[in-house]
């Protein structure tokens, strides 16, 4: 529960702040641009560190590094609270990021750990999902409540009590898990390689300027390229080889990828379509949120009995279908899209993460996890910067339009793909 709970919060945290983006904005001055390094900050060292410390948690102790991301999680969310200046609170925000990359992965691999049973560690691996999607879904509805209800700053405290609480209860209730074997050097060059490669991905994703973005993605490719070489030539690679070879891995990262890829975006539009076009405060934003919460948690606990390709496809097709209802912009649209979509989201998204983990041994579960969600944070910023892109030429409509076609294109390739052997359920 405790390991489901902090998953919880840390994900929230990658949508709880869009809806106080304007009211950031009003207390702090800051210029759209800047604004956008509120979101991005986070995305990047979130996303580029999580490979490197699912590799570190299985090598030092995953309890010791759980502990240490909340410690550092937590106290960023208090600078970030505090934040006096728009610098101030982007730096915070990119300090925050690192504390949820080093907690994440580690409390993945601690739960592998515990639930070593395999119908005992499907069970613990929906319930992880479902804190997961549902902290992400969860997001949208705290943000409108806290910023209508205590302002904006609240959005970041409210972290502090879970932060606090996870690192007194750990040394009790976590047993202390690092892979077998005799222990073994961080592949420091694969790591930085990387985290550095990820990052630019992400930078040049969200970044609105053309050559900005160019000259990102490539120094992003240039360093996963030297990364791919460092690790074939490493004693321990921080991301072996064959785990990419393992079809239901790179599936499922592939799956998590376009999960977030198309919810995100879809969301983002609709939630500025009911705030600048609508006129609707966050607090009836976030309201409207709610379903989609309910939806994302109901479709987690959901456990078809289909091999975990058909889930994932199936999972997309609904998200797809979600999107283009949202499309049609109506109110009971609004409200019936984010239903399907929501019930598609969570219960794709844990078959993605239990066909993922279950194909890689247990020594290699912090990788699997940190692989996983960095995947999951690539396709947020590849959603957001792609087709919210899209709406200011093509119109909100248009804009979901290609966020649904996205979804089922992925949902069909995934359908035709070999049925893998693991079953859902």
């Amino acid at each position: 529960m405790l390991l489901c709970a902090t998953q919880f919060v840390v994900v929230l945290d990658a949508t709880i702040v869009a809806i106080a983006l304007p009211a950031i904005r009003r207390s702090l001055g800051l210029e759209t641009e800047a604004l956008q390094w509120v979101v991005t900050a986070y995305a990047l060292t979130f996303g580029g560190l999580l490979v490197a410390a699912g590799r570190a948690a299985d090598l030092f102790g995953r309890r010791r590094l759980f502990c240490a991301g909340l410690l550092v999680f937590g106290g960023a969310s208090l600078a970030c609270g505090l934040a006096p200046s728009g610098i101030a609170l982007v730096t915070a925000r990119a300090v925050q990021g690192i504390g949820a990359a080093i907690q994440a992965p580690a409390a993945f691999a601690l739960l592998a750990a515990t639930f070593s049973e395999p119908e005992a560690r499907r069970r613990a691996v929906t319930w992880w999902t479902a804190a997961a999607a549902g902290g992400g879904a969860s997001g949208w509805l705290a943000g409108g409540v806290l910023v209508g209800t205590l302002g904006w700053p609240a959005v970041f405290l409210v972290n502090l009590p879970l932060c606090a609480a996870g690192v007194a209860l750990a040394p009790r209730l976590l047993t202390e898990s690092r892979a077998d074997g005799p222990r073994q050097r961080l592949d420091l060059a694969g790591a930085v390689a990387v985290t550095v490669g990820l990052a630019l991905i992400v930078h040049g994703l969200t970044r609105l300027d053309a050559v900005a973005t160019a000259a990102s993605l490539a120094g992003g490719v240039l360093a996963l390229v030297a990364f791919a070489r460092i690790e074939r030539r490493a004693e321990a690679p921080i991301l072996p080889p064959w785990a990419l070879r393992r079809p239901g891995f790179s599936v499922a990262n592939a799956a998590a990828i376009a999960l977030t890829a198309t919810t995100t975006p879809a969301m983002f539009l609709s939630i500025l379509y009911q705030q600048e076009v609508l006129d609707r405060s966050p607090l009836e934003v976030g309201l409207w949120c709610a379903p989609f919460n309910v939806a994302v948690i109901a479709g987690s606990m959901l456990r078809p009995r289909w091999p975990p390709r058909a889930v994932m496809a199936g999972g997309l097709a609904m998200v797809g279908t979600g999107a283009l209802v949202l499309a049609t912009l109506t109110p009971i649209a609004l409200l019936a899209g984010v239903l399907v979509m929501g019930a598609g989201l969570g219960c794709a998204s844990v078959a993605s993460t239990a066909s993922g983990t279950a194909a890689l041994p247990a020594a290699a579960q912090g990788i699997a996890s940190g692989v996983l969600s960095a995947a999951a944070q690539v396709g947020t910023a590849i959603g957001v910067a792609v087709l919210v892109t899209l709406a200011d030429p093509i119109g909100y409509r248009g804009a979901l339009v290609a966020t649904a076609a996205s979804a089922i294109a992925v949902a069909a390739w995934l359908r035709s793909r070999a049925t893998v052997a693991y079953t859902v359920g």
